[in-house]
């Protein structure tokens, strides 16, 4: 598999800052407000509860960085090597630094939002937990902490990730957190495709750090690798 090059990384940034400057500019509005319509009244109980359920795959403190400790912490058993913890630090970094501050100053209230004008950026009527839908920390989130899995799961089973786990691993989880995150009414629909396009962009990131070669000082053996490979080294072609 070829390295990555970064030509996908600036072209994902420029949509995501340009679907940002459109919604300030009270573009897509409807948009979101019709999917959102739409959703909110076709919600049978057995529906809306599996969606409920499978969102779950989304949650990132309560799911997957519980997951991602409990592999970082197998893989450090495993490899005594203190570069075992490194995926899931950069992973925690990253989205801390990026969705939450973006989440603060947008100001975007959710679908379910009972004050006025909640599909608005930058919502004077909300705040707090009540402003914080764009970009989807779901959507963003599980690519970041899926790429730490992938990356911890290589890692432990010594050898790349086949196509179809791959595509199990990555693709599937994000693309059902997509539709049921929009369906619940968690957040509009262009706060899903926000999330989504920042998130390929920083999973992307992680991929490309060199775990294993990053500088270290004697640490009486718990430099050594742990194993964890390049990007252009985690998935075969199988």
């Amino acid at each position: 598999m070829p390295k990555k090059n970064w030509w996908l990384d600036v072209a994902l940034l420029a949509a995501f800052v340009a679907l940002t400057a459109a919604l300030m500019n009270g573009h897509l509005l409807r948009l979101d407000e019709r999917v959102a319509d739409w959703s909110l009244s076709h919600q049978p109980w057995l529906p809306y509860w599996t969606a409920r359920v499978l969102n779950y795959l989304g949650q990132g403190g309560q799911i997957l960085m519980p997951v991602s400790l409990l592999l970082t912490g197998v893989l450090t058993w495993r490899t005594r090597s203190v570069r075992a913890v490194f995926p899931f630090v950069a992973g925690f970094v990253l989205t801390y630094l990026t969705i939450g501050p973006l989440k603060i100053w947008a100001d975007r209230a959710a679908p379910r939002f009972d004050g006025p004008h909640p599909v608005i950026m930058h919502n004077p009527d909300a705040e707090g937990a009540y402003a914080m839908s764009y970009p989807s920390g779901h959507l963003g989130n599980s690519l970041v902490w899926y790429a730490v899995i992938a990356i911890l799961v290589v890692a432990l089973l010594r050898r790349p990730l086949s196509r179809r786990e791959t595509y199990g691993l990555r693709v599937l989880p994000v693309a059902i957190v997509f539709g049921t995150t929009v369906y619940t009414g968690f957040h509009w629909l262009t706060d899903s495709v926000a999330g989504a396009l920042l998130g390929v962009v920083l999973a992307r990131l992680i991929e490309r750090i060199p775990f294993d070669r990053i500088p270290l000082p004697a640490l009486r053996g718990w430099e050594r690798p742990a194993g964890l490979t390049p990007s252009d080294r985690l998935a075969s072609h199988a």
